[in-house]
């Protein structure tokens, strides 16, 4: 199994926020009310956005949080993860 480097984990990391925002924006909600969907805070869920879980930290939320967020906006957990997905809101 390959290994990422740090820089490629940031940049997942960035990338996810990215596709969650969109996601979000698409869907019309605010981040408080994913938040309150997944479960989290909605601090955690702003961090989420940002790729982050600390500053400067990428963002590693568990397989739980994965699957409430693919499920409150209607994809699947590979199409949220997906490296490719430049769209998923379509």
């Amino acid at each position: 199994m390959p290994t990422l480097s740090d820089s490629q984990r940031v940049e997942f990391s960035r990338d996810l926020g990215i596709r969650l925002q969109r996601l979000r924006i698409a869907q019309g909600y605010s981040q408080e009310h994913v938040a309150h969907l997944v479960g989290v805070s909605a601090y955690t869920y702003q961090k989420f956005e940002k790729g982050e879980s600390k500053p400067g930290t990428p963002m590693n939320p568990r397989m739980y949080t994965l699957m409430a967020l693919a499920e409150a906006f209607g994809v699947t957990v590979a199409e949220l993860l997906a490296e490719d997905a430049a769209d998923v809101t379509r």
